[in-house]
């Protein structure tokens, strides 16, 4: 039950064989005729139906709107017109329909988005369709997708393993072939680590690249962003392209792409300087398949004529940097609880919250606005000790291009072992994500790409970063090792 991503048009002769192709591939099919958006839709949904109650990807069916929507008149200009895809049920809200974060309180309160996000409004202007809001940890706070509100959802890969997080309901309908583009965010991690549970392409765009709005400006102090995981690097590059895009009183500016980011797919990258890092930070362990990942990866960039070497950035590894943001992190909790207090009429208590959100909570109204202002501060200089090593010197010496590390320090983790309460609080979550928050910190683009699978047939993610707002440029290198290297655009049956 495998397709490799390539730019031909579809040939498929149903319309099952068809969500078995990417959403490019989906799109062409409509445009052409050869399938029609209320049948795609039907089998979508046909999907659904057969998947989901194994995975439990999908909280909140859409079934009835979704089919009447595919029935509409759509655009024909609209480049992803009829294609079904989920949403993420934390930080994309549609006006009327659930919004629970993850959190039993908002479940028990019924609780509805207000309004459209503008990232949805984005997604219903390329033409895409939701089937469906997808499962999420509470508040998006852990790394794998095992809420007491929703129970877990399981990995298409191994159905005893996690799909990661917080994204990891989203990667799971994906991964599994119920449709070909899920939305995401990323806030520690969140896009990247379930793309590399489930076998994905995850690309988190650069700070500000795509708007939070209208209701929120920024969330945890700038480190979250919306993106998608996806099948192709194709598909990242043209959601990417639809969702990004300033909206008025952002609060952050990014560099203006030179040109749509779908043109930057099989485009020369050129000869790149490649930094490659895969040592554990102190602490902590790396599984020897997520080294050998990062090893394979740097044999064949340079077999591809990039010039590769072992080097990153000093300040990846300081370890000062988890308390700062987990300090940044739980004033934004204890924030977002507060503002939740009010919409449901009483404070929270066990019944509400999970523990470690309680705890986050209680903790991070505690801390002091001086408290919170020199997280930030702190921070702001590791952005710039970060930034220096992509940085050409005065010197007239050239900066690296990419940085390639592993996405997650293990394969995916078995159902429960994340927050297993025997295990020292937070040890297992920073042992998975040692790679990842730092650069939802410093604001920089990266990518997980499902490059290797360890000895038990689970999928092994590569993450590449680049310098910030270099989107073009990672989804180019990208590209090159999807054609170089191909991967299976589903799971395993």
């Amino acid at each position: 039950m495998t397709t490799t991503s390539d730019s031909s048009s579809p040939d498929s002769s149903s319309p099952s064989d068809l969500l078995d192709c990417d959403a490019t591939d989906q799109a062409a099919a409509i445009r052409s005729g050869q399938i029609s958006p209320s049948e795609l839709m039907a089998a979508a949904l046909g999907r659904l139906d057969e998947r989901n109650p194994a995975l439990n990807a999908v909280i909140h069916h859409r079934s009835a709107r979704a089919t009447a929507e595919a029935a509409a008149a759509l655009d024909p200009s609209m480049p992803f017109a009829g294609v079904p895809m989920v949403v993420k049920d934390l930080g994309l809200g549609i006006a009327g329909e659930p919004h629970h974060m993850g959190t039993r309180a908002l479940k028990r309160h019924g609780f509805t988005a207000p309004t459209d996000s503008y990232s949805y409004s984005k997604l219903r202007a390329a033409g895409f369709i939701v089937i469906g809001r997808t499962n999420t940890p509470e508040f998006g706070t852990t790394i794998t997708t095992e809420p007491l509100s929703y129970g877990p959802s399981r990995n298409p890969w191994n159905t005893n393993h996690s799909t990661g997080g917080s994204s990891g309901g989203s990667a799971a309908a994906v991964s599994a072939g119920i449709v070909a583009v899920g939305h995401a965010n990323d806030g520690g991690g969140s896009i990247r680590i379930p793309a590399s549970e489930c076998g994905l392409v995850g690309l988190k765009p650069t700070r500000g690249r795509v708007s939070h709005g209208p209701l929120v400006g920024e969330s945890w102090f700038g480190a979250t962003i919306d993106g998608a995981v996806t099948r192709s690097v194709r598909d990242a590059a043209a959601v990417l392209w639809a969702m990004q895009g300033p909206m008025p009183g952002d609060p952050y500016g990014t560099p203006t792409p030179l040109r749509p980011y779908t043109d930057e797919v099989g485009a020369d990258p050129g000869r790149l300087k490649i930094g490659l890092f895969s040592e554990p930070q102190s602490g902590f362990a790396v599984d020897l398949a997520c080294v050998e990942a990062v090893s394979n990866a740097g044999a064949l960039l340079e077999s591809l004529g990039h010039h590769v070497e072992r080097s990153a950035p000093n300040a990846l590894t300081e370890v000062e940097f988890g308390d700062h943001f987990l300090t940044g992190m739980m004033a934004n909790v204890a924030a977002d609880v507060a503002y939740l207090e009010s919409i449901v009429g009483h404070p929270f208590g066990e019944d509400d919250l999970e523990p470690e959100n309680l705890f986050y909570a209680m903790v991070g109204k505690t801390l002091t606005a001086t408290a919170y202002v020199e997280a930030l501060s702190w921070m702001h200089g590791y952005q710039r000790r970060m930034a220096s090593w992509w940085t050409p010197t005065p010197e007239g010496g050239n900066g690296f291009d990419l940085l390639v590390t592993p996405t997650i320090g293990m394969a995916p983790p078995p159902i429960g072992w994340i927050g297993d309460p025997s295990a020292e609080p937070g040890h297992r979550v920073r042992s998975v994500m040692q790679y990842t928050a730092q650069f939802n910190v410093t604001g920089q683009p990266a990518i997980s790409l499902p490059l290797h699978v360890n000895a038990d047939g689970l999928p092994i993610g590569v993450q590449i970063v680049a310098a910030f707002g270099r989107e073009d440029l990672l989804i180019r290198v990208a590209s090159q090792l999807e054609a170089a290297a191909p991967w299976p655009h589903l799971a395993p049956a």
